[in-house]
């Protein structure tokens, strides 16, 4: 049976953890002295400059509805590397706004969910569905938008740490990550959810180690 609580709660959390993501994008390369994301207009909480229809509502949906680990994307914020302090740290820095923001967040909503027990209680409740969504689509998010393939931001690490014949095969790459990423979606459905699976209740349990101590 579908829990309509939940998938609103998803939709919700979705838009607004998305647009935090791609903002702190643009706000840790405007502190880097890039304003290429200012003059775009992205420095700003209007959704409707940062919502991708596909990746920022319809995937998350519908992988709430089947059950799976919930993640999506936005529209990427246009970046200057060039204008940008500390060249491909600079860049690095950037990239890694985005997840370490939906970690924070993750963190922020099990905090609420556990100190008001709604992350213990039956998801029918909205309260109960909003930090359940909040824990799991941040800590997607964050994961996914982890992995080193161009254009998601772990590849910028990567990029940064990466020998130069990495660096250039990672610049050829970039003219089809995205076709990857979407391959990776599709075809590689078990990897990725099992990543997503693991990955989110490791980062749970060490988000319990913090509040309680080990289990």
């Amino acid at each position: 049976m579908i829990n309509v609580n939940y998938i609103i709660a998803v939709f919700i959390v979705s838009i607004f953890s998305i647009i935090l993501h791609e903002l702190m994008h643009g706000v840790t390369a405007y502190a880097l002295g890039d304003q290429t994301a200012r003059l775009s207009g992205r420095l700003t909480l209007n959704p409707l400059k940062h919502i991708d229809p596909v990746m920022s509502i319809i995937m998350p949906v519908c992988l709430a509805l089947i059950g799976a680990p919930v993640f999506g994307g936005a529209k990427p914020v246009p970046i200057n590397t060039r204008n940008l302090k500390g060249g491909e740290w600079g860049f690095a820095l950037v990239a890694i706004a985005g997840p370490l923001t939906n970690f924070i967040l993750a963190f922020i909503f099990f905090l609420i969910g556990h100190f008001t027990g709604l992350l213990y209680t039956d998801t029918a409740s909205i309260g109960a569905s909003i930090c359940a969504a909040g824990v799991y689509l941040n800590l997607g998010l964050c994961l996914f938008n982890l992995i080193p393939i161009p254009p998601l931001d772990g590849s910028r690490v990567l990029y940064a740490l990466a020998p130069e014949g990495v660096q250039n095969f990672m610049r050829t790459m970039e003219m089809y990550g995205i076709v990857v990423v979407y391959i990776l979606i599709i075809a590689g459905g078990t990897l990725l959810s099992n990543y997503m699976y693991y990955g989110q209740n490791s980062i749970i349990d060490f988000f319990y180690w913090i509040v309680v101590g080990p289990r």
